[in-house]
């Protein structure tokens, strides 16, 4: 976003009227032409404008005068005048003022000899507004001085020549700010604006003493002035120290302050070596170097090196000795040294004391700025370097190293400004390393930079930081350096391209490489010849380009959107003749690229993709030779359009319309691909689709636009006929293209459209509205004369959509349509829409409110609205007034609008009176019959449209104010009762005249008191004679009324609903009042509508709400409302409003605190709306201020929430509730965002100590804020993973962040340690220890920690070992989890052989299971991440082998623990299972040999079947046996001493007993089949072998387990696997010895499909294998299939899986299957099911193209790619397209197979079936009788179950191809011939198809006036009922 630069200002002279008059008079003198007189009439005529910009021309003009001047002819009293004139402007113009500019350029134009006068006529006016200046001046004339500072060289002068009198008044201004300061507490904005005048004045003390260096030395020097400058000095040095050890300042003021001691200090004592030496003793804060400094100095510094001084000084002197002392040009002396050694020091100690995000930010600037100041010394002298210098700044060195560590912990911190000093300070830190060591140029011979580079590549791609620091290696040391070390360094990075967090990172990388690449392979072919470079061009297309159409082509969509968006436009630019190079390769790809997977783009979609960011780009040549050079052909373009993967289709888009030039003509072909395009993509269901879309048409549209401009000009100015008519015939196509577009889009807005195509046609008709207007007049397009009365209503209809997007869209739309189209300004129009509106208004159901305010925000513009009111007033029987205008003749449409919308809320104010009165009698009659909530949302969405600034009426306004304000407190009044009692869910207050109110009343006196804090100390129970009372009020009630007996029905949740929505309504309207409505004082009788009593008055009532409502919705609603109050409280200029914040804040952190039994606030309920409240107080507060009442309230909170000693008392529980809730809210506020970083390690501390409190309340709200501070600090999760590295951090980066955390979590963890010895036998669970080990195992140990850091992770790691001892399964588990990260990678093998030497060597007497347990897991854990980690084996003699061998007894019968058992095999399969294990060969050949003669003696092949019931863990250890196993038998049999050995294992695995060893092994032989089935695509064998571990045994095992297995998981299981062993071939069912057919399988398995419909698992699995078996009979015998009788069963099971109320899994599975069905069985010419069955099948088909779930389309569209090409219409290809799409194509191809079947007759029959909508046969006989169906019962209506499918389009589209079949049909044969029941079917659909036309016109005719609006859903039922009706009488009006 470009932001355009603020202009100055221009603003006219105001001088106080005497001095005006002296002036003038001065000034003012009779004729003469000399010069002096011709610039005194200059300056006269000046002073009596009051137009500024003339008075700079005159100024200007002046100067010009002055500057011809000469000596001679001067009139010596008038000159001086003048001189005293501009002088006396300059110092009273405001600053930036450019007339000020116009003086300065004026005065220093004055000749030479007049210079002298000058400067003492300017010094004199400063002199005398710097001898007694007002506070209020103070400003003022700072910035005067600083403006004679500013290139302005005789202003410089004055200063110089004043610099006592400047100083002293600068001493006095900042005294005075520093005053002012303490008295402003609570009062952000005065505040903010002193801190602004501070800095103001800090910073023009610095530019003043910086400009007059010498006039101090002089000054310094002399005798008599000395003493006054340095008492002036030492009095500015006061205030600076005052301001540095503030810490109420902000820092921006402190750090200049610290820019000005140094300053200071180098001014009084010169450049040389002791400056340094007095900075040095300030930072070390030791009174050691001051001894140089003059006394005085020495005084003032010994103030600032006191020890208690805040951590910040030192940081901001820091910073000021960097900005102010110079390094460049030579090398520092020896003290100078000193310093430049000293200050990373002190800032990297600063590092870890230092807590606030902003100062972390000062700390990464300042770092960087020494670098910087480091290599200005480095670069400096020609004389060597120190050596001491060089030693400390070389690479490797200790200084390196720590500021290595600082980068390492602060290159991932959340504020981007430190990622990105730090990444600066890495490259700098570089440079430095270069400049120490100038010999060595080859990186690859540099060991630093060599072991430097393989760290930073040997880190998780996951850190962020590592890219930029790559980035800097890149930039110094070349690309090649990098690919030398990592060849695959591309794809990898490519890989990292899909995560929306990684790609920008991943991409700037990528960019510096292949940049860098190409130069280094330009420099190093050198000048050679044209083959030369086609040979590295080749091996750099190799490199980048290879890699990327890869990942384009094979990758799934979603992973590649990133590619286009940050890497692809930047490879094109760098290179853009490697476009041609990607299409050829694109073009000519093998299949196995072009198709891709499943779910990528395939090479379609690549090539689209490079030639959408080519053209973007303005890289592919401009469209004069067909489309884009003919690069790509039309078919291919149009395939793309309609493609099945939304990227492809959005990229193909992309193509068509973005260009680089915004005026380039849209050709006719591009037009035509949108009409192509848009019909199928209108419909689209992902949000981000939709947007793309727009946005790409907006781009085509603006060309469009622009290029329409472009021409109109053209045709002025052309003079060759031949060209004007081109450019005609170009606007006459335009014309056609819009009117088309606008037609096309309104023609889908019919009741019954989808959400999706309502929103992209509303949007995009938006934008034509925008960009050409809907005008009817002469102009170009007249888009307006294609719009039909119709089209505008059917828009103004949208506005009842349920959709709130929808309903905005359209009423914008409908201001930009023709009004005459729209119609509103018709009388009788305007009433019964506003009728409608009305009638809405007081609707049950929530989302009418939001309509009605819709429609009367469109009404406001008429001028007839009053009268309708009065109309409306008058048949309801109100007392109404339309207001009327002052001047009634000539009213202008603001003046209309304002009036209606005061007329619109006085008439809804009135109707909310009235029926607030009636509610105050029966809130039950009002939640029934009017619920208040939809007056007050109208009253406030009118009053957002209300003008402020020209009001005509305020007098009115302000009594309607008045009013509102009153009506809302009675609002709530009435119905806070109920949201306010503390179980709102479920209450129904009773009338007052009703006799079951007596009952309720002793409900409600229960209750009651259960709310305040003694809930605590003593709940009570229920009498018991009051529960009858209680069931009976929760059942719906039927009171009797006084309405003339009429009954009404009310539910529990209507009257909450009533409840909570009319208090969210009162908040929006309260908070919109204060909000939007300006203030009106007492003092300004004129503008101001709300009074501050009034704004205080809704502040309590938000305070009451808040603190005291129990329903969620109500109290979150009632924030959003203070919010807006709190906004205004802040900006308002009034100070007592201003401190209203910080008073109610201590309020009510005091009632918190002292919270006893009869305090109202709500204990339960995550205190309820306590924490919004305090939340919404402290957001007021503005970021950029020292943000004291968050820190004050943070820590009265923490104080609260850390359980004490002398606090165990009932009484002190609630206030700690209530603070760990309050911070728990405040810690997840993201616009307090990093302010509340500093607390957050008090926060852990008081979550972990709270888990350890006797009450349950406190450790529930101690859980709560516990996860959220999780979420604080380790970010939100990113994925599914609980233990994904995105949501970890370093340890070092933790502790750096948290210091306070370090020692608490050791302690803690240290003491529950201590408790987890389980020797006694006896369970102690430490109630933090779960806490402890899931904060530390989201730590992990940086590779790049130095050894030496003192916040090592090493100390935790023996406690967590011995964690592992616990007694408790679970902590044992966690600690396992918790050890991994605190072993480095290299560490693991020697830890590991440690752990194993902890454990028995045989079985003895005093073994302690748990023990061994945990350190087991510990082992498998570290083995399990040392296997992902290192990708390379345990290094020989590690002694791992060794440990296990020795240990053995662990895992055979000798252990009587089946856990540890377990756990010891788990290991083995660790190290043994895989194929390239991480011992070498020999270690685990003998490992394996005795692992499976455990095996073998186990219980699993040698089961005891007389041995007792299974105990704890044995079904663990029998799945790690089966582990083993399936390795042996499975995985790698060849490995495991081949087939011999382990034969029969697979067998005893599908035998055993246990069902989760049987599915673990099926598991197991369905991933190696499929593992198997890949390895032969990729070997694309011919004959599909079957694997040796799959004999016959194997094989009758699984087809017996199908036939008798019980368990569902397992037998869905082993029908998957059958289901893959089919698909290579026919399979032999056996039962045990017996042989089934397969027809009787089939039987079987159709049998077990219909009974499994309870588990969708196995219902998909045994659908799945049928329907295999189905296809291979019909393949084997297609004509005699048709005796298999259980073919139309399967066939309508298949059908029954494709409704709407089927799980998508389900659905999903009947896609895939008739996919596979398509070429046997649907489209076979030899009709193989019977035609019944075939359109069943066919309509199930068109079922799941139209289902909701997007998946289930696009599965059900893939059957087009099953299709015989011979059968396809010549615009579709077998590509996959979109379901929209392959629904046409699907209907035309059936109308071709009922001519090829020869059942065409019986075809048009069953289509026209399908158009009435059979399955509504047995429906619209009910829905007849009884339309209404207890429509009242229902407050929240469910619409249909399918928001996406469109009943509308289906019918017009079935209609459609009945017709062309009739023809067709007509065509070959006389149509008379049918058969005699064809005629008598004919009939009887005619009959029905007239009783629905019927009964569905006599449905429509009896809905009440505008149906759309009151009931727009059943409107649109009976519509589509009625049309359907219709178009079905018209077939078969045809066919007769």
């Amino acid at each position: 976003m470009v932001v355009k630069k603020k202009t100055a200002k221009v603003e006219a002279v105001v001088l106080e009227e005497e001095k005006l008059h002296e002036l003038i008079a001065s000034l003012s003198v009779d004729g003469g032409e000399d010069g002096v007189r011709l610039v005194a009439q200059t300056l006269l005529s000046c002073l009596e404008l009051s137009e500024p910009v003339q008075q700079i021309q005159l100024v200007k003009k002046a100067g010009a005068q002055l500057e011809a001047l000469s000596e001679e002819e001067t009139d010596g009293a008038l000159l001086q005048a003048c001189l005293h004139t501009l002088s006396l402007v300059y110092t009273s113009l405001q600053a930036k003022n450019p007339l000020r500019r116009a003086i300065a350029s004026a005065l220093s134009s004055a000749p030479a000899w007049l210079q002298e006068q000058t400067i003492s006529s300017l010094s004199a006016c400063l002199s005398d507004c710097l001898s007694n200046p007002t506070s209020e001046q103070y400003t003022h004339i700072v910035d005067t001085i600083t403006a004679c500072l500013d290139g302005f060289t005789l202003g410089e002068r004055c200063i110089n020549k004043l610099l006592p009198e400047v100083l002293q008044f600068l001493h006095k201004g900042l005294s005075e700010y520093l005053h002012q300061n303490s008295g402003l507490t609570g009062r952000h904005i005065a505040q903010a604006q002193l801190m602004q005048s501070c800095l103001a004045a800090v910073k023009t003390s610095v530019l003043v003493i910086q400009r007059s260096q010498e006039t101090i030395s002089a000054g310094l020097r002399a005798e008599q002035n000395r003493c006054k400058l340095e008492d002036t000095f030492s009095s500015l040095l006061g205030c600076y120290t005052h301001i540095l050890t503030d810490e109420e300042f902000v820092q921006s003021v402190q750090s200049t302050a610290g820019m000005a001691v140094v300053l200071l200090i180098r001014s009084v004592m010169g450049c040389g070596d002791e400056v340094a030496s007095v900075v040095c003793s300030l930072l070390r804060s030791s009174v050691g170097g001051l001894d140089s400094a003059p006394r005085w100095l020495k005084q003032r510094c010994e103030g600032l090196c006191t020890s208690g001084r805040p951590p910040g000084v030192s940081l901001y002197l820091c910073h000021g000795a960097l900005a102010m002392l110079s390094w460049k040009g030579a090398l520092p002396g020896p003290q100078g040294e000193e310093l430049l050694l000293l200050v990373p020091n002190t800032l990297l100690d600063l590092d870890v004391s230092i807590k606030e995000s902003s100062t972390a930010m000062v700390v990464a600037r300042v770092l960087t700025l020494w670098s910087s100041a480091a290599l200005d010394c480095l670069q400096a002298g020609m004389q060597p370097c120190p050596h001491r210098l060089q030693q400390s700044l070389s690479g490797g060195s200790e200084l390196q190293r720590h500021l290595l560590e600082h980068i390492y912990s602060h290159w991932e911190h959340p504020l981007d400004g430190v990622r990105h000093q730090t990444r600066s300070l890495f490259r700098n830190l570089l440079l430095l390393h270069q400049h120490t060591n100038p010999s060595v140029s080859d990186p690859a011979k540099d060991p630093y930079v060599t072991e430097l580079t393989q760290s930073l590549l040997g880190l998780e791609w996951h850190m962020r930081g590592k890219y930029g620091s790559l980035g800097c290696l890149v930039e110094l040391y070349g690309a090649g350096h990098l690919l030398d070390v990592q060849p695959q360094l591309p794809s990898c990075l490519l890989g990292l391209m899909g995560d929306q967090t990684l790609a920008p990172y991943a991409s700037d990388l990528l960019e510096r490489l292949f940049v860098s690449h190409k130069a280094q392979l330009a420099v190093g072919a050198g000048a050679a010849d044209e083959t030369a470079t086609q040979d590295w061009m080749e091996l750099w297309h190799q490199t980048w380009v290879t890699p990327l159409l890869q990942v384009l082509c094979r990758a799934r969509l979603d992973q590649t959107t990133y590619i286009l968006d940050y890497f692809l436009p930047k490879l094109l630019r760098c290179s853009p003749s490697s476009l041609a190079h990607m299409v050829r390769a694109l073009q000519d790809t093998t299949p196995a690229c072009s198709t891709g997977p499943s779910g990528s783009r395939g090479a379609l979609g690549a090539l689209m993709t490079c030639l959408r960011a080519a053209r973007a780009q303005g890289v592919v040549p401009s469209s004069k030779e067909g489309l884009w050079g003919g690069l790509v052909p039309l078919s291919l373009l149009q395939q793309a359009l309609v493609h099945k993967h939304d990227q492809v289709r959005m990229d193909a888009l992309g193509l068509v319309c973005e260009s680089h030039r915004s005026t380039e003509a849209v050709t006719s072909q591009e037009m035509d691909l949108i009409r192509h395009f848009l019909p199928p993509n209108l419909n689209s269901q992902a949000p981000g689709v939709r947007q793309q879309t727009v946005s790409l048409l907006k781009k085509l549209l603006c060309r469009m636009k622009d290029s329409t401009l472009l021409l109109q000009r053209r045709l002025i100015q052309e003079r060759e006929q031949e060209q004007r008519d081109g450019d005609q015939h170009t606007l006459h196509l335009y014309k056609e293209f819009l009117r088309w577009l606008c037609v096309k889009l309104l023609e889908v807005l019919l009741p019954g459209s989808s959400f999706s195509k309502c929103i992209m046609s509303l949007h995009l008709l938006c934008l034509l509205g925008e960009l050409f207007t809907f005008s009817t007049g002469p102009d170009v397009f007249a888009l307006g004369e294609a719009v039909t009365s119709a089209h505008a209503q059917n828009v103004l209809y949208c506005v009842a959509s349920n959709f709130l997007e929808v309903k905005q869209l359209s009423s914008t739309l409908l201001r930009q349509l023709p009004p005459s189209a729209v119609g509103l300004q018709v009388p009788e129009r305007t009433r019964s829409v506003l009728q409608a509106a009305l009638d809405l208004s007081t609707s049950t159901k929530p989302f009418d409110s939001v309509t009605a305010a819709h429609l009367l925000n469109l009404l406001l513009h008429q001028p007839d609205l009053g009268l309708a009111l009065l109309h409306c007033a008058q048949e309801q029987g109100l007392e109404f007034r339309p207001p009327s205008s002052s001047s009634p003749t000539q009213t202008s449409e603001a003046v209309i609008f304002e009036l209606n919308m005061l007329a619109v809320v006085q008439f809804l104010l009135r109707c909310l009176e009235s029926e607030v009165s009636r509610a105050e009698l029966s809130l039950l009659q009002a939640s029934a019959s009017y619920p208040l909530y939809g007056r007050a949302h109208c009253i406030t969405a009118v009053l957002q449209h209300l003008n402020t600034e020209s009001l005509s009426q305020p007098e009115q306004w302000r009594c309607l104010v008045s009013e509102l304000i009153a009506v809302c407190y009675r609002m709530s009044d009435v119905v806070s009762p109920v949201v306010q009692s503390s179980s709102p869910e479920g209450l129904i207050p009773m009338d007052t005249d009703s006799e079951t109110s007596a009952g309720l009343q002793r409900i409600l006196q229960e209750i009651q008191p259960r709310d305040t804090n003694d809930f605590f100390t003593n709940a009570r129970e229920l009498d018991t004679e009051c529960v009858d009372d209680r069931t009976q009020t929760q059942t719906t009630h039927k009171p009797p009324l006084n309405t003339g007996g009429e009954g009404y029905r009310v539910t529990a949740q209507m009257v909450l609903v009533c409840c909570w929505r009319s208090m969210k309504e009162v908040a929006m309207l309260l908070g919109q009042l204060c909000q939007s409505l300006p203030l009106h004082c007492t003092d300004d009788t004129q503008s101001g509508l709300i009074t501050e009593e009034q704004v205080e008055g809704v502040g309590l009532y938000f305070r009451q709400q808040l603190l005291q409502s129990r329903h969620r919705g109500a109290f979150e609603l009632a924030y959003v409302g203070f919010v807006r109050l709190t906004d205004m409280l802040c900006r308002s200029g009034s100070p007592s409003l201003q401190q209203l914040p910080a008073r109610w804040l201590s309020e009510v952190l005091e009632e918190v605190k002292s919270s006893d039994p009869s305090s109202k606030l709500c204990a339960t309920r995550r205190s309820a709306g306590i924490p919004f409240y305090i939340q919404a107080l402290l957001s007021s507060e503005p970021k950029s201020s020292s943000c004291s009442l968050l820190k004050m309230t943070m820590r009265e909170l923490i104080a609260l929430a850390v359980p004490s000693a002398n606090r165990t008392t009932d009484s002190s529980t609630v206030p700690q509730v209530h603070a760990l809730n309050i911070l728990r809210a405040l810690y997840r506020d993201t616009r307090l965002g990093e302010n509340v970083i500093p607390f957050v390690s008090d926060g852990m501390q008081a979550a972990v100590l709270g888990f350890t409190s006797p009450v349950w309340a406190v450790r529930n709200s101690s859980t709560l804020l516990f996860s959220t501070l999780i979420t604080r600090i380790f970010g939100v999760k990113k994925g599914k993973d609980e233990h994904s590295k995105k949501n970890r951090m370093t340890g070092r980066e933790f502790f750096t962040r948290f210091p306070a955390l370090y020692p608490f979590l050791l302690n803690q963890l240290e003491e529950a340690a201590a408790t987890v010895e389980s020797d006694s036998g006896q369970v102690k669970l430490h109630p933090s220890l779960f806490l402890l080990l899931l904060v530390l195992s989201r730590l992990y140990p940086s590779p790049m920690d130095g050894s030496s850091s003192p916040l090592g992770l090493a100390p935790f790691m023996p406690f967590i070992i011995r964690c592992g001892r616990s007694a408790v399964y679970r902590t044992r588990e966690m600690a396992a989890r918790a050890l991994v990260p605190f072993v480095l990678v290299t560490q693991v093998p020697s830890t590991v052989h440690t752990l194993l030497q902890e454990l028995p060597v045989r079985p003895g007497p005093g073994i302690q299971q748990n023990h061994i347990h945990g350190t087991l897991l510990q082992v498998v854990f570290l083995l399990r991440s040392y296997q992902t980690d290192s990708h390379r084996p345990l290094p020989a003699g590690s002694g791992i082998a060794e440990g296990l061998h020795r240990r053995m007894w662990l895992a055979s019968r000798q252990n009587l623990c089946e856990v540890t058992r377990g756990a010891f095999l788990d290991v083995l399969v660790c190290l043994c299972g895989p194929k390239i294990s991480l011992l070498d060969d020999s270690e685990v050949g003998d490992l394996r040999r005795e692992t499976l003669s455990v095996l073998m003696d186990s219980d699993l092949i040698t089961s005891d079947s007389s041995s007792t019931t299974p105990g704890p863990g044995a079904t663990q250890y029998l799945l790690s046996l089966a582990r083993v196993a399936l390795s042996a038998a499975v995985e790698i049999p060849d490995l495991w001493g081949g087939p011999q050995p382990t034969r029969g294992l697979l067998c005893c695995l599908l035998q055993c007993p246990q069902y989760e060893v049987r599915e673990l092994a099926l598991e197991g032989v369905l991933r190696r089949l499929q593992e198997e089935e890949e390895e032969e695509e990729e070997e694309e064998e011919e004959k599909k072998r079957r694997p040796e571990w799959l004999d016959e045994i194997t094989l009758s095992n699984l087809t017996g387990l199908a036939l008798h297995e019980t368990h569902p998981q397992c037998l869905a299981k082993v029908l998957t696997v059958l289901r893959v062993l089919s698909s290579s071939g026919e399979l032999r069912w056996r039962d045990g010895a017996r042989i089934l057919s397969q027809e009787e399988a089939l039987l079987h398995l159709l049998a077990l499909a219909q009974k499994s419909v309870h588990s969708v698992e196995l219902h998909c699995a045994a659908l799945t294998l049928v329907s295999q078996l189905v296809v291979q009979l019909v393949n084997c015998n297609p004509q005699g299939v048709s005796a298999v009788a259980c073919l139309a069963e399967w066939g309508a099971l298949l059908c029954s899986c494709c409704g709407e109320e089927q799980p998508v899994e389900v659905k999903l599975m009947a896609a895939e299957v008739l996919v596979s069905c398509t070429d046997p069985l649907l489209t076979s010419p030899h009709l193989p099911l019977g035609l019944s069955t075939s359109l069943s099948l066919w309509r199930s088909l068109f079922t799941l193209l139209q289902d909701e779930d997007q998946d289930v389309r696009d599965s059900a569209s893939d059957y087009i790619s099953n299709v015989p090409s011979s059968l396809l219409s010549s615009d579709v290809t077998g590509a996959s397209v979109c379901p929209p799409m392959a629904l046409d194509s699907g209907v035309g191809l059936l109308c071709r197979l009922f001519e090829l079947w020869g059942q065409t007759p019986a075809g048009i029959l069953a289509l026209t079936e399908w158009l009435l909508g059979d399955e509504e046969a047995g429906k619209d006989t009910v829905s007849d009788e009884d339309p209404s169906m207890d429509e009242e019962d229902f407050l929240f209506e469910k619409g249909d179950l399918n928001l996406w499918a469109e009943p509308v389009q289906w019918v017009k589209l079935l209609h459609g191809h009945i017709g062309s079949l009739i023809l067709a049909s007509g065509r070959t044969r006389a149509p008379g011939i049918a058969g005699q029941d064809q005629v008598h079917r004919i009939r009887t659909l005619s009959t029905r198809a007239r009783t629905k036309a019927l009964g569905s016109q006599q449905a429509l005719d009896s809905l009440p006036a505008l149906p759309q609006f009151s009931s727009p859903m059943e409107h649109a039922r009976l519509v589509l009922r009625h049309q359907k009706a219709t178009l079905a009488l018209d077939v078969l009006e045809r066919l007769r």
